[in-house]
């Protein structure tokens, strides 16, 4: 099917997953983190207090992330995602009106369930039910909302904070979240349930069998994949987090930093998109044990970079997974254990993905408090992703003969 027919016949669904991804946005770390300075001025943290607030926050979230994921095996996105878009509606009020310092961890719980969690992961998860044989194409469409949040929302919103009051920015969040709501609606006019999507489309995991979430956890390849799902969410996490303090280390203004941002858009825009044709084509198995090695070279770079060019270059393997990791997990999860219980099976990895969300700000930000630079630190999370990669290679070459013959 050509790319022009395929994006006409499925508008309605893509765009949802587009939606879904740019509004999970006011969730996610790197448009939390440009309020850093602010939040922790306003409540005189430091980078530890600040960083184990949002940890256990995020903490809390990825915990109630195992039992509500599995709500998208039994709702379906018109009526789930609204609740869900009015929850983080809330969440972006409560972090404009919070007056004392131990409100953040509601706040930050809720904006991290609401928005990292819950929105990403019913966009996710419909696409991966929605889309067979084009799964990967369409996994790499729907989440250009992801691209699109990081590219424009940190620049659009540093630059109103030399005008406007942060706070307001939050509300600003809100009715953002709130207007969504009336599209989603629209474009979900004729959705089919879950329960009847994987009774006509069904799509086999390993063994031809579709494997419930508690069979998943107790596989191998699951444990295997643990290191690889807890890097990217922890340690890009990490580096938005701390992407003040990473300004000033290397000596440049957090605008200037923030104005490289499109550029690493760009890139994972490029990624997703190449890695959509790449899984339609040749299947999870051949690419996802491989898909965080520019992750290693990111790191090392920002550790020695000294000028823009250091930094855009680190920028650029970075994006390199950040695409990748939108489009090839999500693929890999339904391919090995199949569509029936995707969401709960999903809900668990994504539980560990926002679990390595609140590890790695905690680590970091406890690591420079102690005296331990972010520089040598990235010298480490280098190291970290070369041990996530060697288990993957491990894990999908024993599990890959149990796949399908189809797969």
């Amino acid at each position: 099917m050509k790319l022009t027919e395929f994006l006409r016949e499925n508008a309605p669904y893509l765009t949802t997953g587009v939606l879904l991804t740019f509004l999970s946005s006011f969730g996610q770390t790197f448009f939390i983190s440009i309020f850093a300075g602010h939040i922790m001025g306003t409540f005189e943290l430091s980078h530890g207090e600040w960083g184990l607030i949002y940890g256990v926050g995020t903490f809390t979230s990825a915990a109630i992330m195992v039992w509500a994921g599995g709500l998208t095996d039994r709702f379906r996105v018109r009526s789930l995602a609204p609740v869900i878009l009015v929850l983080l509606a809330l969440a972006c009020l409560g972090m404009a009106l919070n007056r004392v310092w131990w409100g953040l961890f509601v706040v930050i719980f809720a904006l991290r369930f609401a928005g990292q969690g819950m929105t990403s992961h019913i966009a996710i998860v419909a696409m991966s039910r929605w889309f067979i044989a084009t799964r990967g194409r369409a996994l790499a469409i729907a989440t250009m909302g992801f691209a699109v949040g990081e590219a424009l929302l940190p620049l659009i919103f540093v630059a109103l904070m030399v005008f406007i009051d942060w706070r307001i920015l939050w509300v600003v969040a809100a009715v953002i979240s709130l207007l969504g709501i009336l599209p989603l609606l629209r474009l979900l006019r004729l959705e089919r349930t879950p329960a009847n999507l994987a009774q006509t489309n069904q799509s086999l995991g390993m063994n031809g069998a579709h494997w419930t979430r508690n069979q998943a956890i107790g596989h191998f390849l699951f444990w295997f994949m643990i290191p690889a799902l807890l890097g990217p969410s922890a340690f890009s996490t990490a580096f938005f987090f701390h992407q003040v303090h990473f300004a000033d280390l290397k000596d440049i203004a957090h605008v200037e930093l923030v104005a490289m941002y499109p550029f690493f858009t760009l890139i994972s825009i490029g990624a997703m998109i190449a890695s959509g044709w790449a899984l339609d084509r040749f299947g999870t198995p051949p690419l996802i044990p491989y898909f965080q090695i520019p992750m290693i070279a990111a790191f090392i770079v920002f550790a020695y970079a000294t000028g823009p060019f250091g930094l855009l270059l680190g920028l650029f393997f970075m994006g390199l997974t950040t695409g990748f990791n939108t489009t090839i997990p999500a693929a890999f999860w339904a391919e090995f254990y199949g569509t029936a219980s995707i969401g709960s099976i999903k809900a668990m990895s994504t539980a560990v993905m926002v679990l390595g969300s609140a590890i790695g700000p905690v680590v970091t930000g406890v690591l420079i408090d102690v005296g331990m630079g972010l520089e040598t630190q990235y010298i480490l999370i280098g190291f970290y992703f070369i041990i996530a990669t060697v288990m993957m290679m491990i894990g999908v070459a024993r599990a890959r003969p149990a796949l399908p013959a189809t797969a």
